[in-house]
């Protein structure tokens, strides 16, 4: 699961680009109580989503000329320079060279070898999410790939992941999930998915897909539709995990919830 504080290869932020973020703060404040807050006009429109005075998520508008609207992950990097060429010598791209962003930390943003957008942070004043795990909060992120021994390979190279795989509840196979090298399975993050076993992410792009922590999915469901979203995948139950469903916002930006099993009393 996510924690607090991060190491090296564990996300460690995480952001919207949208081509409004008004609307943006609108639906996401209805959906999970979020509030947004500028950044200020030095940070070009950027800013935070805050959620009881932490933050949960970043985000300012991108205009449709400079990319969909989406949501970005980033791993947490000791020195962007060197995840830069780590990334490049093992078939990925340099999309944004590693740059300072003012005394916060330094961020570089990456394409891996089937085309999957993600971004490293290396912290500065600002260490990372203040809040996750907890409702409305990041949980879990999905990498929707072509080829996921590849994409393993590539990101255990750049980060040192280190994987384990669970057999599937229906019986149709085995989940690969990510853990940061040397933290153990507890500290798992994320699974990397084929995207031809899911037919809805079969013809899209590769892309990470988060996961965000809710206490009733059905109920975010709905007041999710009821704002303009659309229901990619309506509610369903995995065994031993909980129930989760796919969404995309107003705008178009992919997200899933999902709500944990609750403790059985002794």
């Amino acid at each position: 699961m996510l924690t607090t504080p991060y190491v090296t290869g564990t996300p460690n932020w995480i952001d919207l680009g949208t081509p409004d973020i008004d609307a943006a703060n609108t639906f996401y404040n209805g959906v999970f109580g979020w509030q947004f807050q500028s950044a200020g006009p030095e940070a070009g429109g950027y800013g935070m989503f805050q959620l009881g005075g932490k933050t949960a998520a970043g985000g300012m508008t991108v205009p449709p000329e400079q990319g969909p609207p989406a949501w970005n992950v980033y791993f947490q990097s000791p020195d962007a320079e060197a995840t830069a060429k780590a990334v490049e010598a093992n078939g990925g791209r340099v999309v944004v060279e590693p740059m300072d962003v003012f005394d916060l930390g330094r961020m570089a943003i990456f394409a891996d070898p089937a085309g999957a957008a993600y971004a490293s942070w290396q912290p500065g004043k600002n260490k990372g999410l203040d809040s996750v795990n907890d409702p409305g909060s990041l949980a879990w992120l999905e990498l929707y790939t072509p080829v996921p021994d590849a994409a393993l390979a590539h990101y255990s190279a750049v980060y040192g992941w280190e994987t384990s795989t669970m057999p599937l509840p229906d019986g149709s196979g085995t989940y690969t999930m990510v853990n940061p090298a040397g933290a153990g399975e507890e500290a798992m993050f994320g699974g990397v998915v084929p995207q031809a076993a899911d037919p809805l992410e079969a013809q899209g792009d590769p892309y990470w897909l988060p996961y965000f922590t809710v206490t009733d999915c059905d109920a975010t469901v709905a007041k999710a539709r009821e704002l303009g979203a659309t229901v990619r995948m309506e509610p369903i139950d995995m065994e031993g995990v909980g129930r989760f469903a796919k969404l995309a916002d107003p705008a178009g930006a992919k997200f899933a919830i999902m709500q944990g099993i609750e403790p059985q009393a002794a």
